[in-house]
């Protein structure tokens, strides 16, 4: 008897049962943006040219009355560009998806309904386990979009407001420089027989390559200091000028500190900012010179940072200016919902298409990065271990 070889074991040989494709449907969504309450915020997350690219794919738009005259947005732009808007601020969080800038308050979340979808910034830090625990109970899927990653792993939204951070803290120290009380008097400019303003930037991520970027445009000699050199690589790379860039080794941080006009502190870490600049490195600085501490929502890498607020965004001490207001954005608040309203368009689009945040989630992995509540489950790790919450593993809940 001939025995024939096969390429095929004997289970595979058995009939399987038949897989089907799963096809998408497309949903129509009904978004609610309410009016921002947080103090000092004054973005919205859709501009008027992207509400009316959302609703003509179908979708619904409730927006709560005002809330884009912060950003020079009026009611009636919104209106022109087929949205919806309303004075009743519950009406607009009873909508089965919630899209805002800042995380709602707690008064806020007793508007949602549950099981809605909820897509805000998280602000890790500043949140408390009552603040979940009171989303989780209403079985809640929640969004933060500064976790949501690009196809390179890049967090996308964060990136975008680094980008305004970096430019607008020279353009502040510019103007903090000008002449007035504990001023200097310098002009940020490349003038003709005149010394160049000096710039110390702490940190080459991209709040720091894009405030070199601009104080070199304006003329400006620029120092960049990290302890990474890959960053600083990349900076130089980027900016394709030639500049100072070094690790933070405090010999030659404090040279530089003692000399230059301006400081740009623009460091990140896992927890808080790490403290590099002491009081005695302060001290020794020019007096009138500028501390622009970008890095104080996260603690700040100054000594003597303290937070303040665009209303009153200055102080002195130890004669040198200090700005340390958190949310450095939201002072360009046009600009900002912009830069917001680019990266929340096609994911709305995307998150429609592919049937709902269920399905979206499966085919993107940048946009399940950003899930941090799935139907009421602590799905983030940060989250989890920060506020002694349980959780789990968002790959594990999706079927």
């Amino acid at each position: 008897m001939t025995s024939y070889s096969t390429p095929f074991t004997k289970e595979q040989l058995i009939p399987q049962e038949e897989r089907l494709e799963i096809t998408k449907t497309k949903k129509e969504l009904f978004i609610g943006i309410p009016k921002e309450t947080q103090h000092q915020e004054k973005r919205i997350c859709l501009t008027p040219d992207a509400v009316a690219a959302v609703c003509a794919h179908g979708h619904r738009i409730l927006i709560e009355k005002g809330a884009g005259l912060a950003s020079n947005f009026t009611d009636q732009d919104y209106n022109n560009a087929g949205a919806e808007l309303t004075t009743d601020t519950a009406k607009v969080f009873s909508c089965p998806t919630i899209l805002k800038v800042a995380p709602p308050s707690l008064e806020e979340i007793k508007l949602i309904k549950p099981q809605s979808v909820l897509i805000s910034a998280l602000q890790l830090r500043t949140r408390d386990q009552n603040y979940f625990n009171k989303l989780a109970e209403k079985k809640i899927t929640a969004l933060a979009y500064e976790f949501i990653t690009d196809d390179e792993g890049r967090f996308t939204a964060v990136n975008a407001l680094s980008e305004i951070s970096g430019v607008a803290s020279i353009l502040i120290a510019a103007e903090l420089l000008s002449s007035g009380e504990n001023r200097t008097g310098h002009l940020f400019g490349n003038i003709t027989g005149v010394p160049p303003v000096e710039v110390v930037i702490l940190g080459a991520g991209v709040v720091g390559e894009f405030a070199a970027r601009t104080a070199l445009g304006l003329g400006a000699s620029v120092k960049i200091f990290d302890n990474s050199i890959s960053k600083l690589r990349n900076v130089q790379n980027n900016v394709s000028q030639q500049l100072f860039t070094s690790t933070i080794q405090p010999k030659y941080l404090s040279k530089a500190l003692q000399r230059c006009d301006v400081v740009i502190g623009a460091l990140t870490g896992e927890n808080r900012t790490p403290v590099v600049v002491s009081q005695p490195m302060v001290e020794n600085m020019k007096k009138g010179s500028v501390i622009i501490d970008v890095s104080i929502d996260m603690g700040g890498c100054f000594e003597t940072s303290e937070i303040t607020t665009h209303d009153k965004p200055t102080f002195t001490k130890l004669g040198v200016t200090h700005y340390c207001v958190p949310n450095i954005p939201a002072r360009y608040s046009k600009t900002a919902s912009v830069a917001l309203s680019n990266i929340f368009t096609p994911y709305i689009l995307s998150i429609a298409n592919d049937g709902g945040i269920e399905h979206a989630i499966r085919m993107d992995k940048g946009l399940k990065c950003g899930i941090y509540l799935y139907h009421g489950i602590v799905t983030n790790k940060s989250v989890g271990e920060w506020y002694n919450l349980p959780y789990s593993d968002v790959n594990l809940l999706i079927f």
